[in-house]
C-alpha cells in the first residue's frame, strides 16, 4: 500500500511539473489568433480552419472560450505548408510530407484542372461549382487562381469551337464563384475598391482579380465591361485597381498621368504593369534629371503585375 502512495505522490508531482512547463511556453512563446496568423501568411481563415478540420495539418491551441490560438511553430508548419502547394503538391498529400512517410509525391496543379476539365466536359456545372468552392477553400486564393483558373483558361483558348464552349461555360461559372467571394467580403470591414478593365482586356480576367482581392480584405465592386477611356474622378474615395494589357499606348500614358495629377489612387495591373515595371526599371539612371513634379505623381501610381509564383505545369 506505502509503495501505491508513493507510486500515486510521484504521478502528481510530475504532473504538475508538466503544468508548470506549459504554463512557461505559453508566457514565453507568442499566441496570435486566426485573424492574426490570416494576416501575417496572407491566408483566409476558411482555408486555415479547413487545413485543420479536414486534413488535420494544425493543431492550435485553445481558449477557454473555444478561440484557435497559433504560435510561432504554427507558423513555420503554415510557410512550410504553403511551399508544398506552391510547388503543386494536393493539400490532401501534404501531411504525409510534414510526417516525413514520404519523400517526393506525384501530381500538381494539373490533377486540379483535370478534376474541373472533366465536370466540364462531362456537362455538370454544379460538380464544378463544388469543386471550385473546395479548392477555395483548401488553398489561398492567389494560388488557386494563379496555378488553377488561369492555367485552365489558357488550356481552352485554342481555335477548337467546342474547347471555346467550355471556357465560355468556365467563365460563368467564375463569374459566379467571384460574386460569392465579393458578397462574402462585404460582410466584413474593409477598404473599398473599385476594379476596372481599360482598352482591350479580357473581361474574366476581372472576376479572376476580384476573387484575389476578396481574400486580401477589399470590398471589391466591378465595372465588368472594360473601357477605353475610363471616367475615373469620381472614384477618389476608392482605391482603383486598373487593368490593362499589352504595352501603353502614349494616349494611356497621358491619361494615367492626367489621373496622378488629380491625386487618385491606382494600381495598374495586368501586362501593361509588368511592361511598364520594366521600364521605368531601365530608366533607374536618368531620375535625377525628373522634375519634382513627376516623381509626386509616380507616388500615387502602384504598378502590381498579376502574381504567379509558384505555378507548376507538372
Amino acid at each position: 500500500m506505502y509503495r501505491n502512495n508513493k507510486v500515486v505522490q510521484l504521478y502528481d508531482v510530475a504532473l504538475e511539473l508538466a503544468y508548470k512547463w506549459y504554463e512557461y511556453l505559453d508566457g514565453n512563446m507568442s499566441l496570435y489568433s486566426i485573424g492574426e496568423v490570416a494576416r501575417i501568411c496572407g491566408i483566409n481563415p476558411v482555408t486555415l480552419r479547413a487545413w485543420q478540420r479536414r486534413y488535420g495539418l494544425l493543431k492550435p491551441q485553445r481558449t477557454e472560450g473555444g478561440h484557435r490560438l497559433f504560435n510561432d511553430d504554427d507558423l513555420d508548419t503554415i510557410r512550410t505548408i504553403l511551399g508544398w502547394i506552391n510547388r503543386g503538391i494536393p493539400v490532401g498529400q501534404v501531411k504525409s510530407l510534414l510526417e516525413g512517410k514520404v519523400d517526393v509525391l506525384p501530381g500538381g496543379w494539373s490533377q486540379s484542372e483535370h478534376q474541373l476539365l472533366t465536370a466540364l466536359q462531362d456537362g455538370r456545372p454544379q460538380k464544378v461549382r463544388q469543386l471550385m468552392l473546395e479548392f477555395g477553400r483548401e488553398y489561398p486564393a492567389v494560388t488557386f487562381v494563379n496555378n488553377v483558373l488561369r492555367p485552365l483558361r489558357e488550356r481552352l483558348s485554342s481555335g477548337d469551337s467546342r474547347l471555346l464552349m467550355l471556357r465560355s461555360q468556365l467563365d460563368g461559372l467564375i463569374i459566379e464563384h467571384a460574386v460569392m467571394c465579393m458578397n462574402a467580403a462585404r460582410k466584413r470591414p474593409g477598404p473599398a475598391a473599385t476594379l476596372i478593365g481599360w482598352g482591350n482586356t479580357d473581361s474574366t480576367e476581372l472576376w479572376l482579380e476580384a476573387i484575389v482581392r476578396c481574400e486580401e480584405g477589399l470590398q471589391v465592386e466591378i465595372l465588368p465591361v472594360p473601357l477605353s477611356e475610363p471616367y475615373l474622378e469620381n472614384l477618389s474615395g476608392s482605391q482603383i485597381l486598373l487593368w490593362s494589357e499589352g504595352k501603353l499606348t502614349q494616349v494611356q500614358r497621358q491619361r494615367l498621368q492626367h489621373w496622378m495629377a488629380q491625386g487618385l489612387s491606382i494600381i495598374l495591373l495586368g501586362s501593361s504593369a509588368i511592361l511598364l515595371g520594366a521600364e521605368e526599371t531601365d530608366a533607374k539612371e536618368d531620375e535625377l534629371s525628373a522634375s519634382p513634379d513627376d516623381d509626386d505623381h509616380r507616388a500615387s501610381l502602384r504598378i502590381e503585375p498579376v502574381r504567379r509564383e509558384g505555378k507548376n505545369d507538372a
